[in-house]
């Protein structure tokens, strides 16, 4: 059981590397990306389960040390803060432009409704990918305290 722990632990490191450093790229080049999306929400679910697992092991008399959980169940409070902070995203774009609701959105051009959308998209990437790359941090720690 502690080697599928691990398994899933560098699984789970490599998919937040990889969703926290496309993201990075993708924000910087301004550019939207189905892929990072894909990777972030693979790397989360991973984490999930690699925490029920070490749970798991835990419950099973295993003793990990208390280092080892701060760094282990973190992951899960950045990920949850940073999808509160994604969700507000819009809300912060909306409200810098001196716009109220979705609906004031569809009233504006064309072009000046897909900059919106656009500004929205990278404030949520940019977000989340750094909430990816600080669980990856996290996750190096956590396997440094095993």
């Amino acid at each position: 059981m502690k080697d599928v722990h691990l398994v899933i632990g560098v699984l789970a490191l490599g998919l937040s590397a990889a969703a926290g450093l496309l993201g990075a790229w993708r924000w910087y080049r301004v550019e939207q990306s189905r892929w990072f999306w894909r990777l972030l929400r693979a790397s989360q679910a991973v984490v999930v389960v690699e925490v029920a697992l070490g749970g798991v092991l835990a419950a099973m008399g295993h003793k990990p040390s208390g280092l080892h959980l701060i760094y282990g169940l973190l992951p899960l409070l950045v990920s949850f803060i940073a999808e509160q902070l994604r969700l507000a995203s819009a809300a912060m774009v909306l409200d810098q432009r001196g716009l109220s609701s979705a609906a004031d959105v569809g009233g504006l051009p064309e072009e000046e409704q897909q900059h919106v959308v656009l500004a929205i998209v990278q404030r949520e990437m940019g977000v989340m990918a750094i909430a990816a790359l600080v669980v990856v941090v996290l996750l190096v720690r956590a396997a440094t305290t095993a």
